[in-house]
């Protein structure tokens, strides 16, 4: 067993970023290792303007489901997937929510909390979708200062078959 690291996996409760956490944990997490969910939430004129700049402490698994205050989901898919880390792996995990722009903010987390590896999800934007939208994941895989992963959700297809 190497030394414990911490791996950052963004969230914001789509298929995309919970396909992004179930890879982390099983193929990414290691025994020790702490799982940092990040949450950005759009900013809002509230009292989250204390946590503008520096995001929300860091709230332990066993306070997610008391959040709300910060603006974490109550998602039982995601306490699962981060419960069973915790009680199989011993992965140590807590969330950070941020408020303002994904890309930015993701970048920032890795700074701020000496990230050792991010785990973002795509949602697979065609190429005029991001440029006009822009990537979080693009952007953030350019500008991260750590090594960063990005996995693709499950294929969604839009179009009907008829029989």
């Amino acid at each position: 067993m190497g030394k414990a690291r911490t791996v950052g996996i963004g969230m914001d409760y789509s298929a995309t970023s919970k396909s992004a956490l179930r890879w982390a944990v099983d193929n990414l997490t290691e025994e020790g290792d702490r799982i940092i969910l990040l949450h950005v939430e759009q900013p809002r004129a509230t009292k989250k303007q204390l946590f503008e700049d520096t995001g929300s402490p860091l709230i332990p698994l066993e306070e997610f489901n008391v959040s709300k205050q910060y603006g974490l989901t109550n998602d039982p898919e995601v306490h699962d997937i981060l419960d069973t880390a915790s009680r199989t792996k011993g992965a140590k995990v807590v969330a950070k929510v941020y408020w303002g722009d994904p890309r930015q903010k993701l970048c920032d987390a890795v700074q701020d909390l000496k990230l050792d590896s991010l785990v973002v999800g795509s949602r697979g934007l065609g190429l005029l979708k991001r440029v006009l939208l822009g990537s979080v994941s693009n952007y953030v895989v350019t500008n991260a200062s750590c090594p960063v992963t990005v996995v693709k959700g499950p294929v969604v297809s839009s179009s009907t078959s008829k029989p």
